[in-house]
């Protein structure tokens, strides 16, 4: 899920004090999906080397460190609601990354997880009543938390007025889009820029971004962090990918999951 859009969702709920508008941003994201396809288009048809000398490595660069360094603030928020749990998920993950062998070393994130999870439920700070009330199988859709209902609401002046406030978040996480698929091209040796190719990487994040909106989730994006994560383990084969995506959709549909 995209970092980059929570702005215009703060912006769309009023910091969160009308959370019945954010079936609005969640339609604006959709048309801001619209926004990847017509680029995808663009590149179809001009070819990927005119539309590239519009993003080069000075604009993508500094374009990923500042979505980066916007998300400072909320995991100093994170931290500072207890620093003693996030102080040993973060050591965790330094340790494994440096003294971890074998299979610890390829999962420090969720070793980091687990660990301070079971810190936390040690010294009684989580709390277990929602997990033992949510029910085994149910659906993942709420109808009114849905773009749909937004689009058939008939508050047009709201629609309107969320599009244009989140819709040009795209050109920011489409530009993160061109470098991240230049980092990860780097990083194992095969140029995805041209094949698949950007404009398929860049319909696939659109359409992506697009259904998953519809249905209430927030936008997709690509993530920086995994060309690391490609770089520790030197797992390349996206059917790694697609494997855990169908595990994510499985465990969706189990609310106490």
């Amino acid at each position: 899920s995209s970092f980059a859009y929570l702005g215009g969702f703060a912006i769309v709920s009023n910091d969160g004090a009308n959370p019945e508008n954010l079936p609005y941003a969640c339609a604006a994201v959709a048309f801001s999906g619209l926004l990847y396809v017509l680029v995808s288009g663009l590149i179809s048809v001009f070819g990927i080397r005119r539309i590239m000398r519009f993003f080069p490595p000075v604009v993508t660069g500094p374009i990923i460190i500042a979505i980066g360094l916007t998300l400072s603030q909320s995991a100093i928020d994170n931290c500072s609601a207890d620093w003693l749990i996030a102080v040993v998920a973060i050591a965790l993950v330094v340790i494994c990354n440096i003294w971890g062998k074998g299979m610890v070393k390829i999962v420090p994130i969720i070793i980091g997880v687990v660990g301070s999870y079971v810190l936390a439920a040690i010294l009684g700070r989580v709390d277990f009543a929602p997990v033992a009330e949510a029910a085994w199988i149910g659906l993942p859709i709420h109808w009114n938390e849905t773009a749909f209902w937004a689009l058939s609401d008939g508050n047009t002046s709201l629609l309107i007025t969320s599009v244009i406030t989140i819709m040009p978040i795209a050109l920011a996480t489409m530009v993160e889009h061109i470098g991240d698929i230049s980092a990860i091209s780097s990083t194992v040796g095969i140029n995805y820029i041209k094949e698949p190719g950007l404009h398929r990487t860049l319909l696939g994040d659109g359409l992506a971004t697009i259904i998953a909106s519809l249905f209430g989730a927030p936008a997709n994006t690509t993530y920086g962090e995994n060309t690391g994560v490609l770089s520790l383990t030197k797992v390349f084969d996206p059917r790694v990918i697609r494997i855990a995506a169908g595990f994510a959709v499985l465990f969706s549909f189990s609310p106490k999951v």
